[in-house]
């Protein structure tokens, strides 16, 4: 009995070495994983005082932050513009000094390019309000939500036959304008233009009726 309760105390200290190390290892991936999810841009609306060289931006905390976005223009990474309103994304390289402005509401509206299958025809994504995507003529990929983390444009969709799976992109930014959207990753380039209405033509004067219409 003796030597018996020795074996189990043995057992029981070796379990719990073992259990606090595999606690430190599941603590440390848990602090990777929060860490490599941690988005570091800085989120909120384009106030009155923004001027040529400089963004005002109401923060989503309510804080007001003068940002000099100089470095941003010169660097091409001031993607959209920015008028008093608009939602902005930013990447901060110092303390109030931006290395990329991303535009959000310019990112709102419909965007196609030629279906690469039917030059005649169009496909491509609506990108909505409260990060909703959706396909336009796109029978292949389902595009379902977007938004920007870490200054990447992130893309979940699903594409025909592959289940529900979702499949997440993350894009570089590399042009956004009035009529433009462009951003790759490291395998597909994608060029998009604004979609524009199409207006039909109802100028049409037709020829009133008279008896002789009507005669057999």
């Amino acid at each position: 009995m003796i030597m018996f309760s020795a074996v189990v105390a043995l057992a029981v200290a070796g379990c719990g070495k073992g259990g606090q190390k595999q606690a430190e290892v599941n603590e440390a991936d848990t602090t990777q994983v929060v860490y490599v999810n941690r988005d570091s841009a800085v989120y909120g609306i384009c106030g009155d005082g923004s001027a040529m060289n400089t963004l005002q931006l109401i923060t989503d905390i309510g804080d007001q932050m003068d940002i000099d976005i100089t470095a941003a223009k010169e660097s091409g990474k001031c993607f959209g513009g920015y008028e008093s309103g608009d939602r902005m994304a930013v990447m901060l390289s110092g303390k109030n000094v931006a290395k990329q402005v991303v535009n959000l509401s310019a990112m709102l509206g419909d965007w196609v390019m030629p279906n690469p299958m039917d030059g005649s025809s169009e496909m491509g994504i609506r990108i909505k309000e409260g990060g909703i995507a959706e396909s336009i003529d796109h029978p292949s990929v389902n595009y379902r939500s977007w938004r920007m983390i870490n200054g990447k444009l992130e893309i979940v969709a699903v594409r025909e036959g592959g289940g529900d799976v979702e499949e997440i992109g993350l894009y570089e930014i590399l042009a956004l304008g009035p009529d433009t959207l462009a951003y790759k990753d490291s395998e597909d380039l994608y060029e998009y233009n604004r979609q524009k209405e199409h207006h039909y033509n109802t100028d049409i004067q037709l020829e009133e009726a008279s008896e002789d219409d009507y005669k057999i």
